[in-house]
């Protein structure tokens, strides 16, 4: 008897609809935008160079004084340096930095 109630009910395509519609919407506005910062990110660390300054998830300021395979070394002050994994430099912190950095020396200037 059970049986027979799985065979009358097979799902068709207009009642699959809806959810085809939701896993679409998951891709275009969460998976894909959270693929391509990811992919930005590792671009990102991948062309880090020393004498960079950077930010790290953390908040920590400083400049990139070496890069030795995952690990950096930051010059945050004369003479101190912080050791650090490369996945801790955050791109969009960096980027947020030297955008208030580059117009407040510009607000300095005038």
């Amino acid at each position: 008897m059970i049986s027979l109630f799985f065979l009358q009910t097979t799902p068709s395509l207009i009642s699959m609809w809806p959810l085809l519609a939701m896993v679409l919407v998951f891709y275009f506005f969460f998976i894909r935008p959270q693929a391509k910062k990811q992919k930005e990110q590792v671009k990102f660390l991948e062309s880090l160079d020393k004498g960079e300054e950077v930010v790290t998830a953390s908040g920590l300021i400083g400049r990139v004084n070496k890069i030795d395979g995952s690990i950096v070394t930051l010059t945050i002050a004369e003479k101190t340096f912080v050791r650090v994994t490369k996945g801790s430099i955050s791109k969009e912190m960096t980027e947020a930095y030297r955008k208030s950095d580059s117009a407040s020396a510009e607000g300095s200037a005038s």
